[in-house]
């Protein structure tokens, strides 16, 4: 099994866990549950893949749509509903740098420039969740809080960095989910985030 492919299974799981767990959360039925899992967890990876000009890896690896199905069983088999707990924060930042690093890393593989390989990085990592929270009607968390663009993009640029000075490909892909990870969990810690858009009034 390559790194990549160890990679996406890894991501897909995790996104797939945390999504089924957020749709439990919001009641909805079974085929839901299922549906969001499915988004939350392929869809990045698909937009990555289709920007490369390649297959989506689950329509080719019967293993990536079994992490899925995996992830499902096991959130309705346990059904436990965690509201967004500690555990459900840790995957969601694990699986988060697990995808950056696997986009980034199909970036490389396909020959895309430096810059297109963070930004693929980034894709691949923030779709998913995005996506979730839109069909689960909640705020998207990427667009107002817990800088998770941000966090995926330092990670990207980390990995890239390290990659470009030919730096092991091991120790580029511990260092740069590890700058996702520490980013984010900082930024909750200290409740650190971009600037918003302030409205003001002029008075005449």
């Amino acid at each position: 099994m390559s790194l990549l492919h160890a990679l996406d299974l890894i991501s897909t799981f995790v996104f797939a866990l945390v999504g089924a767990r957020v749709a439990a959360d919001k009641g909805l039925d079974y085929g839901g549950i299922a549906f969001v899992a499915a988004i939350a967890s392929v869809s990045g990876g698909t937009l990555r893949n289709v920007l490369l000009g390649v297959r989506p890896i689950w329509i080719v690896d019967p293993w990536i749509i079994a992490s899925v199905i995996t992830a499902v069983f096991i959130t309705l088999v346990f059904r436990r509903v965690t509201h967004v707990s500690k555990s459900l924060l840790i995957m969601d930042t694990f699986g988060l740098a697990v995808a950056t690093i696997s986009g980034a890393q199909l970036a490389f593989e396909m020959d895309v420039t430096w810059f297109g390989a963070i930004m693929l990085g980034v894709v691949t990592a923030v779709t998913g969740g995005l996506l979730r929270d839109l069909l689960c009607q909640i705020e998207p968390v990427l667009l107002h809080r817990e800088t998770i663009g941000t966090s995926s993009l330092i990670g990207s640029i980390f990995f890239v960095a390290l990659h470009q000075f030919e730096i092991s490909q091991t120790v580029a892909v511990f260092i740069g989910g590890a700058a996702v990870v520490i980013t984010r969990f900082v930024s909750i810690y200290f409740n650190l985030h971009l600037p918003k858009f302030t409205k003001y009034r002029i008075g005449l």
